[in-house]
């Protein structure tokens, strides 16, 4: 692993596997963003090229910024960073805080011509693609969405996808959380309306929808048959998997288990899937042809994550070590066996 730290803007890349081989990760950007965070998250991007079988190593890069700062910030990280994109020693893309805006001085023309970079009602096609994944994942792991209840950490631009797509899908988001408090309502949340309360209001979209709000951490006390983690790291600890309250766990957020949480999770029977499988559509969006039309790169995705996540599911430690065991797998055909990743992505 090796970090590289820029010198025109506060900010650094976390470069997993050393080599000469094409890195890849989004770009993070908060106030207390940390390269042990940011480290973990690379990992992530590791095991993820390699359950799809891609031959590229994981990078993360982390911006220390405040939202009032991000324009400036951003700006000069891709002004420094334009020599590691060209030589395709790092390709990044939006990450928490960030958006895909930022990085259009990267892209040039053709770049902007990608169906994932193109706007669906107002989203970047990449976040309704990735929370798409998510509710392929979620079918996968229970076998039908049809009448099962969801509860979702995160009503953001990749939260309110999942939400939108489980409900198409016939289930039933029975809760959400922002960093402003927790929804819940058994019957069913009103996604329609949580989406314009979202653009209305933002994160305090929770006060506006004729519900009690409770704490943002009461989600993952919610009895629902899928909970999809949302938010940062290491949000499924040991403490909190005793309590959780749902059947089944399918993240849209990267590395949201600790080893004790997965242990918690197994011995209570609660199928954990990994973060790193059901929420690669954005991955397997970029893969697809430039010319492709979202349809296609919707089933595309459908087709990949289902795949995955079914065989996973077999495994007799439960789909997160079947998982690992499949992207290990794959890198241990292509890196030397000190160059191989000393462990799955745990916060």
């Amino acid at each position: 692993m090796r970090v590289l730290r820029l010198s025109t803007v506060e900010a650094f890349i976390v470069f997993d596997i050393d080599g000469d081989q094409v890195s890849g990760g989004g770009t993070r950007l908060a106030p207390d963003v940390t390269e042990a965070e940011v480290a973990l998250l690379a990992r992530a991007m590791t095991y993820k090229f390699a359950v799809l079988g891609r031959r590229m190593g994981g990078a993360k890069a982390g911006v220390r910024a405040t939202t009032r700062e991000r324009a400036d910030a951003m700006r000069r990280y891709c002004e420094e960073i334009r020599p590691l994109v060209e030589r395709r020693v790092f390709l990044t893309g939006a990450d928490l805080g960030t958006s895909e805006a930022d990085f259009a001085p990267l892209r040039g023309d053709a770049g902007a011509t990608h169906p994932v970079l193109q706007l669906v009602d107002g989203v970047v096609f990449e976040d309704v693609v990735t929370g798409f994944g998510v509710a392929v994942a979620a079918e996968a792991a229970v076998g039908s969405l049809d009448g099962r209840s969801v509860a979702v950490e995160g009503f953001g631009k990749v939260g309110g996808a999942v939400a939108r797509e489980v409900v198409r899908r016939g289930g039933r988001v029975v809760a959400v959380s922002t960093l402003a408090g927790c929804v819940h309502h058994p019957g069913g949340l009103d996604v329609d309306a949580l989406w314009q309360a979202r653009a209305d209001h933002g994160d305090d979209l929770v006060h506006h929808v004729g519900l009690p709000v409770s704490p943002p951490a009461a989600l993952f006390d919610v009895e629902a048959g899928v909970l999809v983690p949302g938010a940062r790291t290491g949000a499924v600890d040991g403490a909190r998997a005793r309590t959780l309250g749902a059947t089944a766990v399918v993240p849209a957020a990267n590395v949201p288990y600790t080893k004790a949480g997965l242990d918690v999770l197994r011995a209570r029977g609660i199928a954990a899937h990994a973060d790193f499988v059901c929420n690669t559509g954005g991955v397997l969006g970029y893969q697809s042809a430039p010319t492709a039309t979202p349809a296609e790169v919707l089933a595309g995705v459908e087709s990949r994550i289902g795949e995955l996540v079914r065989a996973a599911a077999d495994h007799p430690d439960g789909p997160y070590a079947g998982a690992c065991e499949t992207a290990e797998r794959f890198l241990a055909t292509w890196l030397e066996p000190d160059a191989l990743p000393a462990g799955p992505p745990l916060a």
